[in-house]
């Protein structure tokens, strides 16, 4: 049995459907593009049918993401295959994701079918989606809580029918490790043809046990993992994709099992995925988390400093954690400036470069010192801008324990200038019911977080906000070492983005119709 892991990213489509997270076309593919860059084997990139904007989104991803096969996702119909094929039609490799619940609880009160109807429903759309590409997986929705005998039966037909993968979810996150390998195990050992297709597993977290579930059934002879970046997705998330990656690393020689992930992109990866979805990282979230690699007991501390390996089983630059080496100040020039971004690992073309040397400059003239992680913000801001139809040119806020907050904004819309002022509950309320009134476009805000990018007092504050409109959420984030000014520029950054999206609103398919 082949020792490579298959690793199927579906933080696009499964991580999407977070409560609270909507991405647009251009920050799914540059979460693509950042994934192929990882070295993920198989991105699924969306759900085509769920809405135009999907659509789109997984077109543009098959169109330029190259080095990983790119899927979609499909119910078992004629017109969810149509439309994933269509828009995969420009990929370097297109796989077609197709499912069909097999649970009597899903047959009986999802579908209304009867075994016999699935499993016809699931061989035909093997097949139509063998028309449009040698590369189709089947996935059994709701497979843990199936009855083994029928799964067996199906995953056989959809096998002799041309599936080339095939999926186990278990799709309300019941299944504890013991049993999910002994499952796994079972049906393997009941699919006479099971040699002719790779074993996927895709396991949710109700229980917190996502990757331990994976990892079981890896053990068990199944050679894919569907995950996502930090866990997200559904409910309590999907195992997470760092997690399970870094277990097989760290215990080879247990698990006997590789990958062909870059894990020195691991870090960038999740502080990616976290900015543009605005789903903050706790702080103990292994391998990514802020605490991660932390140690604060004076026990630990002393063994680290004479042995590393005695409190920490992994070292945080095999994964890309910045050490916060400072390197540049404000007489660095734009030749040292460049050289240390080649070092960690961006590549920015010319127009984006000058952003980013203009902004270090004025960040150089505030902070005496300027870190690694300084730098990374600095840069992710600019790799991912997107177009402004609103910029802020004037901020002044009057605040205190005796006087009621007001702000007081001037923002850039095009060549005009508009100026407005707002009383608040505090400085931010009152910055935001500002800049409402210039925009006149009516929100809520539904989160607001605050996080420093690096120690001290001058450290730049990280700020992401969430806004809702007609039922849809967009992301904004702002970064500046006044903390007012950064909530501003996340509100703006949010408001343009609501802008931006304008052309690709639509209403996607119903929850319980999503899948997996």
């Amino acid at each position: 049995m082949s020792k490579r892991v298959v690793i199927f990213d579906t933080t696009l489509r499964d991580g999407e459907q977070s409560p609270g997270v909507s991405l647009n076309i251009q920050e799914k593919l540059e979460i693509a593009h950042q994934l192929a860059r990882l070295g993920v084997d198989v991105i699924e990139a969306g759900f085509p049918i769920a809405s135009p904007g999907d659509f789109e989104a997984v077109k543009a991803v098959a169109d330029n993401v190259k080095g990983a096969t790119i899927c979609g996702l499909a119910r078992a119909n004629r017109k969810d295959i149509e439309r994933a094929a269509e828009a995969l039609r420009g990929a370097e490799q297109g796989r077609i994701h197709t499912f069909i619940a097999t649970s009597d609880i899903h047959m009986q009160h999802k579908l209304r079918m009867n075994r016999e109807q699935v499993l016809e429903a699931a061989v035909e759309a093997v097949k139509l989606s063998k028309n449009f590409t040698s590369d189709v997986e089947f996935s059994a929705e709701d497979a843990f809580r199936s009855e083994v005998d029928f799964l067996c039966s199906i995953f056989t037909a959809v096998i002799s029918a041309g599936a080339k993968t095939i999926n186990i979810p278990d799709t309300v996150g019941y299944a504890t490790p013991q049993e999910f390998g002994r499952f796994i195990k079972a049906i393997i050992e009941g699919t006479p043809n099971i040699n002719e297709a790779v074993v996927s597993v895709h396991c949710h977290n109700d229980l917190g046990l996502g990757v331990a579930n994976s990892l079981a059934a890896l053990e068990n002879g199944a050679r894919q993992v569907e995950c996502t970046i930090n866990g997200i997705g559904e409910r309590a998330g999907n195992a997470s994709m760092e997690e399970l990656v870094m277990a097989l690393y760290t215990r080879q020689a247990f698990y006997d099992l590789e990958t062909k992930i870059n894990k020195s992109e691991i870090y960038r990866t999740s502080r990616l995925v976290s900015n543009l979805t605005g789903m903050v990282i706790q702080p103990n979230k292994a391998i990514v988390g802020k605490n991660a690699f932390a140690h604060e007991s004076g026990i630990h501390q002393d063994g680290v400093l004479k042995e590393r390996t005695t409190y920490e089983i992994m070292n945080p630059q095999m994964i890309g954690i910045f050490q916060n080496n400072i390197v540049l100040g404000k007489h660095s020039g734009r030749h040292a400036l460049k050289e240390r971004l080649k070092e960690l690992g961006y590549e920015l073309t010319d127009e984006n470069f000058q952003k980013a040397f203009e902004r270090f400059k004025a960040l150089a003239d505030r902070k005496r010192e300027i870190s690694d992680e300084d730098l990374a913000v600095i840069v992710e801001d600019e790799m991912r801008s997107i177009p402004e139809v609103y910029s802020l040119e004037y901020l002044h806020i009057n605040s205190g324990t005796t006087i009621l907050p007001t702000a007081t904004i001037r923002l850039k819309k095009n060549e005009e200038m508009l100026e407005e002022a707002s009383c608040g509950d505090g400085p931010i309320d009152a910055a935001y019911r500002t800049i409402d009134k210039l925009t006149n476009i009516e929100v809520r805000l539904a989160s607001y977080n605050i996080n420093a990018t690096t120690a001290g007092q001058d450290s730049q504050g990280e700020v992401s906000v969430k806004l809702e409109k007609n039922g849809r959420y967009h992301t904004g984030r702002g970064v500046d070492t006044d903390i007012l000014i950064a909530s501003v520029k996340a509100y703006i950054n949010a408001i343009n983005k609501i802008i931006f999206d304008s052309n690709h609103l639509a209403e996607k398919v119903p929850a319980e119709e999503r899948a997996l």
